[in-house]
């Protein structure tokens, strides 16, 4: 008996710390930053109670109108355009094409780069003086220009087509291991009864996959919201602030400006705003839980 409760406490010792740490460096540096939001801290954090004024200041600013904006334009082309693409690929995958594998493969492989590694190896790739304009140039399209890296009006969409270009292939092995676990016999069917197979996709098949596209939805969108890494290496939220989102805002306040309580407002409403995806998500998986029980 002794034995048997020894063998069942180890596990949660070995298991405490971690969760303890985690509980703290996580959630209690949540409440931190939300304290800190409400409070004047500038350099240094300060305690002086403001309320909201730093809300108040915070959507005051043209530059925080213009990382909403960004975030609004990067969310949409960005997980519109992975969840498109994506479907589009496995489509074509589920064909049971010659080197699926080698094709996967290559489709997947971005995802294995940091984004980070994408957003230097876009820069150098639309970069005009040394990427693809320059490449038209040496082989005689001199008339031939892409500067939307250097145009505030378009450099955000050079961060929309590096982002799909990281991600369609994460979205095509969600919809791929979706289409897989279809019954044959139901494609089968229709094609007997004379449909053709777009047609069968587009009525039978995609609708079917409902909670794979709910489910690659979130994911990206989290990975949307929270774009600090791929802007800043592609471009450092310029020219100017124009490729500015929220998380890039929130590090130049609290880290440049020394404006920690605007930093922070900024921080919370973006975790309001993962929070508001993230808890219908969950809400739903338990619900669809107790339902199978």
């Amino acid at each position: 008996m002794q034995k048997h409760r020894l063998e069942t406490l180890i596990p949660k010792l070995v298991v405490a710390p971690g969760l303890m740490l985690g509980f703290a460096f996580i959630y209690g540096f949540m409440i931190w930053n939300g304290v800190l939001s409400v409070t004047a801290s500038r350099m240094l954090p300060n305690y002086e109670f403001v309320g909201l004024a730093q809300y108040a200041k915070l959507w005051e600013m043209d530059r925080w109108w213009v990382a909403l904006k960004n975030l609004a334009i990067f969310g949409i082309g960005y997980v519109g355009g992975a969840m498109a693409l994506g479907v589009f690929l496995a489509v074509l995958l589920d064909q049971k094409v010659r080197a699926e594998g080698f094709i996967r493969t290559v489709y997947l492989y971005p995802m294995a780069l940091s984004f980070v590694v994408t957003g230097t190896a876009w820069k150098w790739l639309l970069n005009p003086s040394m990427g693809l304009e320059k490449l038209m140039h040496d082989w005689g399209w001199e008339s031939f220009t892409f500067g939307w890296l250097v145009d505030s009006e378009m450099a955000i969409y050079c961060v929309v087509i590096a982002g799909i270009w990281q991600s369609a292939g994460f979205a095509m092995a969600l919809f791929l291991a979706g289409l897989r676990g279809i019954d044959d016999s139901i494609i089968k069917a229709a094609q007997i009864d004379g449909a053709s197979l777009p047609r069968i996709y587009w009525r039978i098949v995609l609708p079917a996959l409902r909670p794979v596209f709910f489910s690659t939805l979130m994911v990206l969108s989290h990975l949307a919201i929270k774009s600090f890494d791929l802007i800043m290496a592609l471009t450092s939220g310029g020219p100017g602030y124009a490729t500015d989102v929220p998380a890039t805002f929130m590090y130049a306040m609290s880290f440049t400006r020394g404006q920690i309580g605007l930093g922070a407002a900024s921080a919370t409403m973006m975790l309001a705003t993962v929070a508001a995806l993230v808890v219908p998500y969950l809400y739903s998986e338990l619900r669809s839980k107790n339902h199978e029980h």
